[in-house]
């Protein structure tokens, strides 16, 4: 659980004289934690050891800072241990009780920009919750009513007790031991973006109709199919090591019947195709995108109730 998904939001100078008020934001935070009050409790865990949030307003961390710097510092946004420094540290050594689910920090740039970070626990919210939190503070700074109230009925999804699952679910199973270590790397890392052409998609894409293949894989597909590939080739993976790719994946539309409109929670499941490395490689780009096709194919409702 000690893990708080982060995000920076970056934002020009407008010249309005209210531009990112401290004081208007905080009065606006305190009011959209009144309908959003999961955001201001405290992580603990029930008599069988399952993780609830006990809401009792206790509040999030906000922080205002200071910087010497300018946004265009940050070139093209690449994550970096700069970056981070946006958004408030949080310390998990005193327990998932200790720390706030929700740690704000607005940071104002001598170029007259401003940034706000968020680092938002997963177990709270995840992406679409986060962004319609983020949106409904954003409309209240601006004295604007809230357009959708969230949602909180966490029974729509709680777990069965005893579980029951009707799939086997590798999701959740170890990955694959390592046959041999892989290449030894640096020390050092480097982060770096990889910014892909509309004609570099396009072209992987056409790789789909090699060898007589005749099903159309989405650009998602093919070209994670293509990353893990190239991950195997670049860690020097033996041709018989099993390797397991993690997806990240929306539960909304997939779940029957469908959540109710601004439903606030955590509702991504893990998808998880595995292939051999040796067959990744020498098979066609598209035999990487099939079996990721494949394994989002069966995530559908039975399976994710099976999965709770």
């Amino acid at each position: 659980p000690n893990f708080h998904t982060p995000s920076v939001y970056f934002y020009r100078p407008t010249g309005a004289g209210n531009f990112f008020d401290p004081t208007v934001m905080k009065d606006a935070l305190s009011r959209v934690l009144v309908p959003f009050y999961p955001m201001g409790g405290r992580l603990s865990r029930d008599e069988d050891g399952r993780i609830e949030i006990d809401c009792r307003g206790q509040g999030v961390l906000f922080v205002e800072a200071e910087s010497d710097g300018v946004i265009d510092d940050f070139g093209d946004f690449a994550p970096t241990l700069e970056l981070r420094k946006l958004i408030p540290a949080v310390d998990y050594s005193l327990g998932i009780e200790s720390y706030s689910l929700l740690v704000l920090q607005v940071t104002y740039f001598q170029c007259g920009g401003v940034s706000l970070g968020v680092g938002m626990q997963h177990h709270a919210a995840d992406g679409a919750s986060g962004l319609h939190f983020i949106n409904a503070w954003s409309d209240m700074a601006r004295g604007l009513d809230l357009t959708l109230p969230p949602f909180i009925d966490r029974t729509l999804l709680q777990a069965r007790d005893p579980p029951v699952p009707i799939f086997e679910h590798v999701e959740y199973q170890p990955a694959p031991p390592m046959k041999l270590a892989p290449k030894s790397a640096s020390d050092e890392t480097v982060v770096s973006m990889f910014k892909l052409t509309r004609d570099q998609l396009n072209g992987l894409k056409a790789k789909s109709k090699e060898d007589g293949n005749t099903i159309n894989y989405s650009s998602y597909e093919m070209l994670s199919g293509h990353v893990w590939r190239s991950v195997c080739k670049a860690r020097g993976l033996k041709d018989d090591q099993d390797t397991k790719l993690y997806i990240a994946t929306d539960g909304r539309a997939r779940l029957q019947p469908a959540l109710p409109a601004g439903y606030f929670g955590n509702v991504i499941f893990t998808t998880t195709p595995i292939a051999v490395a040796g067959e990744l490689q020498s098979k066609p780009t598209w035999y990487a995108a099939s079996k990721i096709h494949d394994a989002l194919a069966k995530m559908n409702n039975d399976y994710l109730k099976s999965a709770l």
